[in-house]
């Protein structure tokens, strides 16, 4: 079974490679982690990765962060969840899913939120999804500012 770990700020380089594949306009592991850790982290976004061979590249990894809001109340929100092609269907992603699921609870959260985008290349995250009992329960609209 797949061991998930908290990955620190002075780590974050060790998520990059998983996360530039859900997140490909970063185009670089640098500007991710320099926008990682200078934007999202002071404002509580922590990651978690699972490892193969090399500990100093995480194969999958979940971003997200606790919050509060008028919505939804205290809960846990994921903004990133991403596995490498050549790692995926071993796990890694259930094995991340649960460890939230257990980080939210010990949070004291009343739930765990998340987006996907829709297409066909997201079936499987949504499955994903599904399998661990999350509900499709709104739409998100998204305007682009000039």
């Amino acid at each position: 079974m797949a061991e998930v770990v908290e990955i620190p700020r002075a780590q974050t380089r060790h998520a990059a490679i998983a996360m530039l594949a859900l997140r490909p306009r970063w185009q670089s592991a640098e500007a991710l982690v320099e926008f990682i850790d200078t934007n999202l982290r002071p404002a509580g976004y922590r990651l978690a990765g699972v490892f193969d061979n090399d500990p100093e590249a995480a194969v999958s990894v979940i971003g997200f962060r606790e919050a509060w809001s008028t919505a939804w109340g205290h809960h846990l929100y994921v903004d990133d969840m991403s596995t490498i092609p050549d790692a995926r269907g071993r796990g890694h992603a259930e094995a991340l899913m649960r460890w939230v699921v257990v980080e939210a609870q010990r949070l004291n959260c009343e739930a765990i939120h998340l987006d996907s985008g829709v297409g066909a290349d997201r079936a499987a995250a949504h499955r994903l999804y599904m399998r661990n009992h999350f509900d499709i329960t709104a739409h998100h609209f998204t305007r682009l500012l000039d």
